[in-house]
């Protein structure tokens, strides 16, 4: 197969009366949304945007932004979804990267945006979402050729260094599918999209919806994911291990009837978390995935043992996945995304045979299922040990005082590196010495780290942890310690 029909015209014939997007008091039907996605298209086409080209999107999410992000598609052009945390200089510097010559953003002028450096055309979301459909239906029978360049998203990896992600259609395509072959989304359910369009995994989310023709749920802004459950009857979830520590702070009578799936991937997950959540009742499946092959790579499913429930999951359909030397995973497969762009370049840095090797360290089981130690880069050595960071990370965010946790090291005299560690605390801080001993009775005495550091205040609503950050910082010398004493 090289080609598919638009999955939004093929859905809005199907299903045209039922919600596409549901977003506070608003409700947009699929023919809705279809005929919106066409009247931007065309408005695109008479702005003299063409196929090929790359058109950023700057705006925070709502319905106006999917429709943008849909027209861009159908119109035969790249997406670039930008990060709004970025300064504008940023974004400009980013957008000349990649060659992106046109900017979509909601009201340009108030937002400072009309002052952007450069030969970038901006947009007015606005403007464009009031364009009508074309008469006539020229836009009907739309195909979608599968290897046709979609989006590009900017990852900033392990590195800290922005890197212009390109997926094709059917890299988005082939996501989607394996994700509704392993947790079924059927019509009349709900996704709640909470996390950015400028995450891959966000536009996931956008895609399983289209191709199973169910409802995306945007909330209103400063509601709590708690009142958002209960409000719109969300059937799946995705969330990260901080949402996740919230939910479960919630009282045991609170319970969310609708709610089916909750995928949780974006860093290491605790054994005691999941336990927890399932104590709860909470249908959480834990999951592995990356920037490269376009969202989830695996995930755990409705058939996984309980035990098979602690590990990162079984590979989904279209990926496919190997241990290579040193235990990294290496990646390829539909999913695995078309290269690094850099201007009119195009890097794609595989092995000699097609694979593309993560960073990641990992082991499979007999059955087949994932286990993620943690990050190659992210590894040392104290005294000729190895010290993966996640491990410890895992242990301490076991215990029951503590929401969040990173482990770094610092240069030591007598073993090379030693680890320190910063410790997000969920209600009373716990005491150094106690997370100490508590680590003791799992770890060996060498991964226990020399010094618990408070959580830095920059950090509290952080989406990914910066690694590099927490390094500097504990190589800045003296630093408050849990309990509040100065330690160095």
């Amino acid at each position: 197969m090289t080609e598919i029909r638009c999955p939004l015209e093929k859905t809005a014939e199907r299903y045209g009366g039922r919600p596409a997007v549901v977003s506070g008091a608003r409700v947009v039907s699929y023919a809705e949304f279809h005929q919106r996605v066409a009247g931007v298209t065309a408005a695109l086409r008479r702005a003299g945007c063409k196929p090929g080209e790359r058109v950023a999107v700057l705006a925070p999410n709502s319905p106006d932004y999917l429709v943008w992000l849909l027209a861009v598609l159908r119109l035969g052009a790249v997406c670039c979804p930008m990060n709004t945390r970025l300064p504008h200089r940023t974004v400009t510097d980013l957008l000349h990267r990649v060659d992106c010559r046109w900017l979509v953003a909601q009201a340009p002028e108030q937002e400072g945006l009309d002052g952007l450096e450069g030969d970038v055309r901006i947009l007015d979301g606005g403007k464009l979402g009031a364009a009508e459909a074309p008469s006539g239906g020229d836009d009907r029978g739309c195909a979608m050729p599968l290897d046709r360049p979609a989006t590009i998203v900017f990852t900033s990896g392990s590195t800290g260094t922005p890197k212009a992600v390109l997926h094709s259609y059917g890299n988005h395509y082939y996501n989607a599918l394996g994700s509704n072959t392993n947790l079924p989304l059927v019509p009349g359910d709900r996704w709640l999209l909470d996390l950015p369009l400028y995450h891959v995994g966000g536009l996931g989310i956008l895609f399983r919806s289209l191709l199973a023709g169910s409802t995306v749920v945007m909330p209103d802004r400063g509601e709590t994911l708690d009142a958002v459950l209960s409000r719109y009857e969300v059937t799946h979830l995705s969330v990260v291990v901080t949402q996740l520590h919230r939910l479960l702070q919630q009282p045991d009578s609170v319970r969310y009837p609708a709610l089916r799936y909750i995928i949780l991937g974006g860093s290491p997950v605790p054994l005691k978390l999941l336990e927890r959540a399932a104590a709860r009742g909470l249908p959480v499946f834990a999951s592995y995935g990356c920037t490269e092959m376009a969202s989830q790579v695996a995930t755990t499913g409705p058939a996984s043992t309980t035990a098979q429930r602690l590990t990162s999951g079984k590979l989904l359909p279209h990926r496919l996945l190997r241990i290579g030397e040193e235990g990294e995973i290496q990646l390829a497969g539909e999913t695995l995304f078309m290269g690094y762009v850099d201007s009119d370049r195009l890097r794609r840095p595989l092995t000699d045979d097609g694979w593309f090797a993560t960073g990641d360290l990992g082991k499979l089981d007999e059955d087949g299922y994932l286990t993620v130690i943690g990050r190659r880069d992210n590894r040392f050595f104290s005294g000729g040990e190895t010290i993966h960071p996640e491990e410890i990370e895992r242990a301490l965010t076991g215990h029951d005082g503590v929401e969040q946790a990173v482990v770094v090291p610092i240069p030591d005299e007598e073993f090379g590196q030693r680890c320190v560690a910063f410790v997000q605390p969920r209600e009373a801080c716990p005491d150094g010495e106690a997370l100490a001993v508590w680590l003791r009775q799992t770890l060996p005495r060498y991964k226990v780290p020399d010094a618990f550091y408070e959580w830095p205040p920059s950090e509290a609503n952080a989406f990914k942890v910066d690694r590099a950050r927490f390094r500097r910082l504990a190589a800045e010398g003296p630093r408050l310690a849990l309990g509040g004493q100065r330690s160095v």
